[in-house]
């Protein structure tokens, strides 16, 4: 396993989300030119069903491409938005599953560290009544991408939710669960949302709070699994179960936080990554400025 592509060194990667208009190779430069060391990219438009197709060109020269890059270092992807792997609607749920087959593809085509996915919404029904099925769509759609791609496929990071009406994801327990009901399937990660996770109602307002959470985290889903952190102060308070980003210290969470989250060493191998709202267009250089001062104040807290 390439470690260098999930993000792996001795500190952490700050990193941001970023647009591709223009294609995928567009993303590296984005993320050169606010200085980011990763990117988040959309493989397609977030918000519609039919996939973008890039040339078999742009797939084989993206890590060649990212290798030559000034500050970037991994790439990750974030699946389209209206996939929902736990609906009741038959129609939607084929839908979802070749949508993420194709996210999937494209990840691994490119070398992704892993592609980010919010499940979806049971819309109350309840979790449990839809485990089999979440379980069936994810390896599926793995197993279809393997076969698809000649490869083996890139790590299925999911996604803590914020908790708003039936939404998957929205504890620890709930993503531990569909990892067991995969039985434990290594193509399965985790990615962290720090503003989803504030909303749901975790404070980590301290840095003996913060180390409690990576406890938990380790012993419900097991650290080995979170590939990536994706970084956000937030604008509604704590427990307010609502998925509303700030720019980092500008927030309900605030900086001290948020980097004393982040500095933890048992965190050194993910990477972080922004998805702020800047001043309207998504993370500014000095946005990732503003995280990497809140992680180096961590580390500094951490050392006395």
């Amino acid at each position: 396993m390439d470690t260098r592509r999930l993000g792996y060194r001795r500190v952490v990667l700050i990193g941001a989300h970023v647009k591709t208009s223009g294609g995928l190779l567009s993303g590296i430069e984005r993320g050169d030119e606010i200085g980011a060391e990763a990117i988040q990219i959309f493989t397609q438009s977030p918000r519609m069903w039919r996939p973008t197709r890039h040339s078999d060109d742009v797939l084989e020269r993206y890590g060649e491409v990212e290798a030559a890059s000034a500050n970037v270092r991994a790439t990750f992807c974030h699946a389209t938005y209206l996939i929902n792997l736990a609906t009741a609607e038959a129609e939607l749920l084929a839908r979802s599953r070749e949508c993420l087959e194709n996210n999937l593809a494209v990840g691994t085509a490119i070398g992704a560290g892993g592609v980010v996915l919010h499940v979806g919404s049971h819309r109350g029904s309840g979790l449990d009544g839809v485990l089999s099925q979440i379980r069936d769509a994810i390896l599926g759609a793995l197993d279809a991408t393997e076969a698809r791609v000649g490869r083996d496929a890139t790590t299925l990071l999911l996604e803590n939710a914020a908790g708003t009406g039936g939404t998957v994801g929205r504890s620890l327990e709930e993503l531990a669960a569909i990892i067991e009901v995969c039985s434990g399937d290594h193509r399965i990660g985790m990615c962290l949302d720090t503003q989803h996770l504030f909303a749901s109602g975790v404070d980590y307002s301290s840095l003996e709070a913060a180390d409690a959470f990576i406890d938990e985290l380790d012993r419900v889903v097991g650290l080995e699994r979170l590939r990536c952190l994706h970084l956000n102060d937030s604008k509604v308070p704590l427990g307010a179960n609502r998925d509303r980003h700030e720019n980092i210290g500008a927030g309900e969470i605030g900086a001290d936080a948020l980097g004393g989250l982040i500095s933890s060493p048992r965190l050194d191998h993910v990477a972080a990554l922004l998805e702020v709202p800047g001043d309207g267009d998504g993370p500014r250089a000095e946005d990732l400025a503003a995280a990497r001062a809140a992680y180096e104040d961590g580390r500094r807290r951490r050392s006395r």
